[in-house]
């Protein structure tokens, strides 16, 4: 699914920053992945490479069977079709209702109305929001707002979602409540990546961790917790 071979990146500068040293990944489809590390580590940047927001500066990226860093331009917005983003802060459009917003991720792709108000619904029903179609995100919680942005994220179906921080503006239970509709869409199939600092949710979780320091992976644990305590 996806797959990193000597990645690199620096940050062309007055002073040169290394984000990303020697990177070699290897993520499979259908699995659930925790990105950890302090910031500055590179877990944003990463995150970036993947969607092709960003080319290495030497290396080779493979998503779905595509090498990003060949991949013409006017391919990125396909490859973008396949991978859904949850935000930390949201990125919800103020002045739409919740059925407006998670409807703009597929109008945007023109998919038929008729699929739209198939699809739309039933996405919402799955994250437990189905009675909030008609409201707008500043009626609702901080909890519901980032249940939207995963209505958003999983309405195309992508093979991949990408979730940066998911829990980090809200409290306990409500992140507890976003991670248990992530691992369920990822028994689905899709392949899940969460950056992330919440080391409480990662040890309950127990997925596979891959840990960053200073732009090198250090640490990659099937079933790993935050910290290695060895």
């Amino acid at each position: 699914m996806i797959k990193m071979v000597n990645v690199s990146k620096v940050y062309q500068g007055e002073v040169k920053v290394r984000a990303l040293s020697h990177i070699n990944l290897q993520i499979d489809r259908g699995e659930f992945v925790f990105i950890v590390g302090p910031s500055g580590a590179g877990k944003s940047t990463l995150t970036r490479l993947i969607i092709r927001e960003e080319l290495p500066t030497s290396g080779q990226i493979i998503v779905g069977g595509r090498s990003l860093p060949r991949l013409k331009e006017r391919e990125v917005p396909l490859l973008r079709r396949k991978i859904g983003f949850i935000f930390q802060d949201f990125r919800l459009l103020m002045e739409r209702t919740v059925y407006e917003n998670v409807a703009f991720a597929m109008e945007a792709i023109e998919i038929p109305r008729s699929t739209v108000r198939e699809r739309v619904p039933a996405v919402l029903e799955m994250v437990g929001l189905k009675d909030k179609m008609s409201m707008y995100p500043h009626e609702l919680s901080g909890g519901q707002q980032q249940r939207v942005c995963i209505a958003r994220a999983v309405v195309n179906d992508p093979l991949i979602i990408i979730a940066d921080e998911p829990t980090g503006n809200l409290d306990p239970d409500n992140s507890w409540d976003i991670m248990r509709i992530l691992a369920a869409i990822n028994k689905r199939g899709t392949t899940i990546i969460t950056a992330t600092h919440d080391r409480e949710m990662v040890d309950k979780m127990k997925r596979r961790v891959i840990a960053l320091s200073d732009g090198e992976i250090v640490r990659d644990e099937e079933r790993g917790t935050y910290r290695n305590e060895a």
